[in-house]
């Protein structure tokens, strides 16, 4: 009896999260309410970063009227802004593009980095 109970427990354990896994766009915007002194998700106007509407998928650096650091605009040569780039970069700024003007120390806690994602990809944030 203790034996089943303790697989059952196990498997409940090993099983997957797709609500953790693909984000939650509604924790997500409250997360992101610690980027928005600096970016705006919902429309395309730059404010001391550049705008993040549409981001996921996006060329890196390639808002025209934004001024990028040169560290970003190297960076961003030929890559694009996809969930793994964001992910790492979210985390630490500094640490993945060294010289970026982004001053932000990074994102803490992995469930409000997976959430701020899933809020950026949200059409009613302004993502895809």
């Amino acid at each position: 009896m203790k034996t089943s109970f303790i697989l059952v427990l196990l498997a409940i354990a090993a099983a997957p999260f797709p609500a953790l896994a693909d984000g939650d766009p509604v924790a997500g915007a409250k997360a992101f309410k610690a980027c928005q002194a600096c970016h705006v998700a919902a429309d395309a106007k730059n404010k001391v970063g550049p705008h993040l509407q549409g981001i996921v998928g996006r060329p890196i650096a390639s808002i025209a009227d934004y001024k990028y650091s040169p560290a970003m605009t190297e960076f961003g040569q030929g890559k694009v802004w996809d969930e793994a780039t964001l992910s790492e970069y979210l985390k630490a700024p500094k640490a993945v593009v060294k010289g970026t003007k982004m001053a932000y120390a990074g994102v803490k806690k992995d469930a409000d980095l997976v959430n701020i994602i899933a809020y950026l990809k949200d059409p009613a944030a302004g993502g895809q």
